[in-house]
């Protein structure tokens, strides 16, 4: 019998709030204020306690470094709309690529 896992052990989200700011360094407020401002999206447990992903730990120091370095919350959040953009546009080139070539 298989079970199934995630892609990846680094999406599974199975983190408390608490270890996010031992790992990352930030306070637990700061790890909520990037959650309001849409930079990150923990998920939530029936009883509502936040769980995160090692990719997520990832995202907030990436997110700190960048506030570090003098960056807006919304500066950030409209690059990774332009990261997911460019994504979504070389995903379509490639799919539609894919079914020309079969005509």
């Amino acid at each position: 019998m298989w079970i199934s896992l995630p892609s990846s052990y680094k999406d599974k989200k199975v983190i408390s709030i608490g270890i996010a700011s031992e790992l990352t360094g930030l306070s637990e407020r700061q790890i909520r204020y990037y959650e309001e401002r849409k930079l990150i999206f923990p998920e939530r447990s029936k009883g509502g306690t936040r769980k995160y992903s090692f990719g997520d730990i990832e995202r907030l120091v990436d997110i700190a470094n960048k506030m570090e370095d003098g960056m807006q919350t919304f500066e950030i959040r409209r690059e990774e709309m332009k990261k997911s953009s460019v994504r979504n546009k070389m995903l379509r080139g490639q799919i539609n690529a894919a079914f020309k070539m079969r005509e």
